[in-house]
């Protein structure tokens, strides 16, 4: 089994990393364990109080839990992945039935902030990309899939996003192995990252 962890900052182009990796190999080869599923869950605080949750701040995962989960699947366990809504900011009572396979894909802001995780990787990614260009995908994607306005994005961004980038974010891009700029447009590094995973399975078949 081989293990993948890829960061970066919110719209830097991380889903459409993960996206071309698994498209890249085999049908059923992967399992992705998005880090937004591991937000704390957060049914107990007052519906008014959620929305000032700091989703970008390390505080706001369930660490324990992740980490559980990856050790599962390392000892070819299966696990029930939690489901997060957010637009209630809270975990959902369904899960998701996960069984181990022979990659791993943890993604999120902060895949690599936490070094019990980062010691668990066999390959760690920082994706890239210009601040202007995450905004530009955050206010797109936050408007489509999470009912925000533009305005109410943008001082969210200002607010919470720049300064939790700055602070927790960017500093873990010196623990990649591997920064790739333009995110899932980078085809040669989509291209060096499935043959890096092909070598490596090849090779975890021949031991």
């Amino acid at each position: 089994m081989i293990t993948i962890g890829i960061a970066g900052g919110t719209g830097s182009g991380k889903t459409t990393v993960v996206r071309e990796i698994i498209n890249s190999l085999k049908p059923g080869e992967v399992v992705l364990l998005p880090q937004d599923s591991y937000y704390k869950d957060s049914s107990h605080v007052p519906a008014e109080l959620r929305q000032q949750i700091n989703f970008d701040h390390p505080n706001a995962f369930d660490w324990p839990l992740l980490l559980e989960h990856i050790l599962m699947l390392r000892e070819g366990k299966s696990i029930e992945q939690p489901v997060y809504y957010y637009q209630t900011c809270s975990r959902l009572p369904e899960t998701i039935h996960i069984e181990p396979r022979p990659v791993v894909i943890i993604e999120g802001i902060l895949a690599l902030s936490d070094k019990r995780l980062r010691d668990m990787m066999d390959l760690k990614l920082f994706v890239d990309a210009d601040a202007d260009d995450r905004l530009i995908r955050v206010i797109q994607r936050d408007m489509a899939e999470r009912g925000r306005t533009a305005e109410a994005v943008m001082e969210r961004y200002v607010r919470v996003l720049k300064p939790m980038h700055e602070q927790f974010i960017e500093p873990t891009k010196r623990y990649a192995d591997l920064i790739i700029p333009e995110g899932g447009n980078n085809k040669i590094a989509i291209h060096i990252l499935k043959m890096y995973i092909e070598k490596h399975l090849h090779h975890s078949v021949i031991l």
